[in-house]
């Protein structure tokens, strides 16, 4: 078989170029004289009447007269995407039915990112005296004392003067304008800046991490406890990656831990990594990007997105809390950064770690049954204890009615106040109420575009759906009856206990820590405050339970711990596992004895009794026990087609065909056409049909082949394929 390389050396002029839309396959375009592309060449290509970014895929597929082909209309003079990303972008694709050019999109970047980066004009001084020497002039002649050549911002920066001095002395022959090569975008990490000291038992979990070679495809579960150290042994692994000559890449999930983190990665390597997040500017974006490709760039820490950045000596992915759902993406190509990092560092050669105290099911049974290194931390750093924990029966143990903290919770949370220690009381769920209805009518208020209700949020004076973001003031009469005293809040949000907190606990300075409230940055700055012990009472949602380091947080107090189990999710207990064990690691991560308060209706459930025994193997085993007599994940595979339309009965119709035209294969279940959990988002009906397979069946290649010979979708019809949903609503 001969290979593409001699095959673009047979016509050298005709190329394959895969553009950065959502298209199935690459389109022909002839290599105009005096212009070298190969394989990765990025390229400007004409489509239609603009320009687009695209990418050499190859030699042409089909034979194609040259007089039809347009021509590459520029090729950027940057280094060439690796072997390996390309085969990911086909891997992606292939996997989750996304049109490849839709896979490579989110590879390619900006202009800025892969045009040659504009120089910085500097001044030095050449010796020569001005004649006029003002105090202004003086000041910018002395900054330039070293004989070093200074950016002009950072001149003027540091003189105070305004840029028509240094255009003055210019003219004078007093300094000469240089133009420099920008900075690096970051400094490379030292591997070898500020070694970790570490215990025994982390030092037993780096050998096995190291262990793998790494010039070869390898993964690790670091299954430790909250506080175990796990982030200082998965630093001295990348200190290892470094020293190797390889990138390494470090996943969050949520943009709200880089602060912290970022802080810790500095300290360690004596420079910052280079961050990829929503929260950085277009132009960051972009110098981040080529500096990743270029190989300048040896460190990334960032959100899932990071994994499609151009790295061509990637050594090592490093996923921090693995199990978390934020690594899910939802929107446009319905990946899980979990799986896509195993399968990009199986392309590269390179090792993984996936982090977490928690890990999810499938990870731990990949480590189980030996496709993974299991590494385990079981105790915490420095000889800091596990939390206490204890359930709260609330069928007899609970609040007064119209109250929401139990007396031995709220008891507890005095007793650390007094000591001067800090408090977490976490709810899953945000706003002041999740419903609003008339005691009158019994009207509820409901989005009008979602099957949802309206959550009211007391502290802006508004009812929101959590779906679409459609909010409306909150009404002061009831629209339907017009009753003005009937409308009350039903059941608790994070506002609400807030209120309840204020009017118990008058004393204690309180901090409320919801998504919703407040930007990125307002809330790294809020969690900075809560390390240094600002605050004494932290009221949160899920936000909280996500990798922080509270040293001085002793009692966490969880006042829904039955909120996940609620839903007809298969993977609800092992969510509500997951977030119960990191919000109670919150409590006593240092010297402090921690205690968490799980307040319950259901305390013989097996998710409670595990948390309480801190028996956890008795919880894996058994969800791993039920998975498999369920044939579900990681025992069977499942995939989620969702049809909508603006209409129900579109979307349930076409659902029924798009049913019948399913291809009989041995192995495969059907179930469905049924209105999905969340029937209607944005006004868009939902209708969901879901597929169940063996776990070796390729489930992927069937729902292609299903979808290929169905009706096709027309008008405001559509079908979003989901393959291995992690939620079902």
């Amino acid at each position: 078989m001969r290979t593409e390389r001699a095959q673009m050396e047979d016509r050298p002029d005709i190329v394959a170029v895969m553009v950065g839309i959502a298209v199935e396959g690459p389109y022909s375009y002839r290599v105009p004289p005096g212009m070298a592309v190969a394989r990765g060449s990025i390229v400007a290509v004409p489509l239609g009447p603009r320009l687009i970014q695209g990418v050499v895929w190859g030699p042409p597929k089909d034979v194609v007269a040259h007089s039809r082909l347009r021509d590459i209309a520029h090729a950027y003079d940057v280094p060439q995407l690796s072997e390996e990303l390309l085969k990911l972008v086909e891997w992606v694709a292939k996997y989750t039915l996304a049109a490849p050019g839709q896979v490579l999109r989110a590879v390619l970047r900006s202009t800025e990112a892969l045009d040659a980066p504009k120089p910085v004009v500097a001044y030095r001084r050449t010796g020569r005296e001005p004649e006029k020497l003002t105090p202004a002039r003086l000041r910018v002649l002395d900054a330039l004392m070293d004989d070093l050549a200074w950016p002009k911002s950072a001149l003027i920066g540091a003189t105070g003067v305004s840029p028509s001095v240094i255009d003055g002395l210019e003219r004078a022959g007093a300094v000469e304008k240089l133009e420099m090569p920008p900075p690096p975008v970051v400094l490379p990490p030292d591997p070898d800046t500020d070694i970790a000291t570490l215990s025994e038992a982390q030092q037993q979990a780096l050998a096995q991490i190291t262990a793998l070679d790494p010039h070869q495809f390898g993964v690790a579960l670091l299954d430790g406890v909250t506080g175990g150290g796990k982030t200082e042994v998965f630093f001295e692994a990348v200190a290892d990656t470094l020293r190797a000559g390889r990138q390494a890449l470090i996943l969050l999930p949520e943009i709200a831990l880089t602060n912290t983190f970022i802080s810790r990665f500095t300290k360690r390597f004596g420079t910052k990594p280079a961050e990829w997040h929503s929260d950085m500017t277009p132009l960051q974006r972009a110098r981040v990007w080529r500096g990743v490709l270029d190989g300048t760039v040896r460190a990334v820490v960032g959100a899932r997105s990071a994994l499609f950045l151009p790295f061509r000596e990637l050594g090592m992915l490093v996923l921090d809390e693995e199990h978390d759902g934020a690594y899910k993406q939802a929107d446009g190509i319905t990946y899980h950064a979990r799986d896509m990092a195993v399968v990009r560092a199986h392309l590269s050669n390179a090792r993984v770690i996936l982090s977490s105290a928690t890990p999810s099911v499938e990870t731990r049974n990949n480590a189980n049954v030996g496709r993974y290194a299991h590494v385990l931390l079981t105790s915490r750093f420095a000889e800091a204890s596990m939390p206490n924990i204890t359930a709260i029966d609330m069928r007899i143990d609970g609040p007064e009615k119209g109250q929401w903290i139990a007396p031995l919770l709220a008891r507890e949370v005095f007793a650390a106040l007094d000591r001067g220690e800090q408090a977490l009381l976490f709810l899953n769920r945000r706003g002041y109420a999740p419903l609003t209805l008339c005691k009158s009518c019994g009207h509820q208020y409901q989005c009008p575009d979602c099957s949802a209700w309206m959550v009211e949020h007391r502290f802006r004076g508004v009812l929101m759906c959590h779906h679409c973001g459609h909010e409306v003031r909150t009404p002061k009469v009831c629209e339907k009856c017009g009753d003005t005293e009937s409308l009350t809040a039903v059941g608790p949000g994070i506002e609400r206990i807030a209120e309840e907190a204020a009017a118990r606990f008058p004393d204690a300075k309180r901090v409320i820590l919801s998504s919703d409230m407040g930007s990125n940055a307002q809330l790294r700055e809020r969690f900075s405050e809560i390390e240094r012990g600002e605050f004494d009472l932290i009221i949160g949602t899920q936000l909280v339970s996500k990798g922080h380091h509270f040293e001085k947080l002793s009692v966490v107090g969880v006042l829904d711990a039955d909120l996940g189990l609620a839903h007809g999710d298969p993977r609800a207990a092992e969510k509500t596992f997951q977030i119960l064990t990191q919000v109670a690691g919150r409590a006593g991560r240092a010297s402090k004895t921690g205690k968490a308060f799980l307040q319950t209706y259901h305390p013989d459930h097996a998710v409670m009794k595990a948390m309480v025994s801190g028996d956890r193997e008795a919880f894996y085993a058994h969800e791993l026990m039920a998975r498999e007599a369920g044939g579900l994940p990681p025992f069977g595979r499942l995939a989620a087609l969702i049809v909508s339309a603006n209409e129900h009965d579109a979307a349930m119709n076409f659902a029924k065909k798009l049913l019948s035209a399913a291809p009989m294969a041995d192995g495969v279940r059907l179930f469905g056409p049924a209105d999905a959990p969340v029937a209607m988002v944005r006004g868009r009906h939902r209708v969901r049909l879901l597929a169940q397979s063996g776990k070796d069946f390729d489930l992927s290649g069937y729902v292609r082949f299903w979808l290929g010979s169905a009706e096709k979708v027309t008008g405001n019809l559509r079908v979003q394929v989901d393959i291995d949903p992690m939620s079902f609503m």
